[in-house]
């Protein structure tokens, strides 16, 4: 699901200093998440994902500079399944509604239906 929506992260580097940053929640699945954020989390970190009704724990595994920040991508660890009915981002979309809503304004060959 392609969202937006600021959540907290916290990790710990491997001398045991903690690290915090504000990140933009930019898409998230049942599996995991992307987020944006202006430093760059190092990969295999575990990371805290904060949101208003709880938090994800996770490891990151991607992290990479795109023009305006880092994205890291974040693999919930086992038992930290996300579900609308726990969190839902502020901004959430479902790719599949975009198809689906294109798909009843075209036929089958894609031709305008009106």
């Amino acid at each position: 699901m392609l969202c937006a929506d600021l959540v907290d992260v916290r990790w710990q580097d491997k001398k045991g200093r903690n690290y915090r940053a504000i990140a933009n929640l930019e898409d998230i699945s049942i599996s995991g998440a992307c987020i944006q954020l202006d430093e760059q989390l190092p990969l295999g970190v575990r990371v805290t994902i904060t949101h208003p009704k709880g938090e994800y724990t996770g490891v990151v595994r991607y992290c990479a500079f795109r023009q305006i920040g880092y994205f890291a991508g974040v693999q919930f660890e086992p038992g930290n399944r996300w579900s609308q009915r726990a969190f839902k981002p502020l901004h959430l979309l479902d790719p599949r509604a975009l198809i689906s809503s294109s798909e009843r304004e075209t036929g089958e060959d894609g031709a305008p239906l009106h």
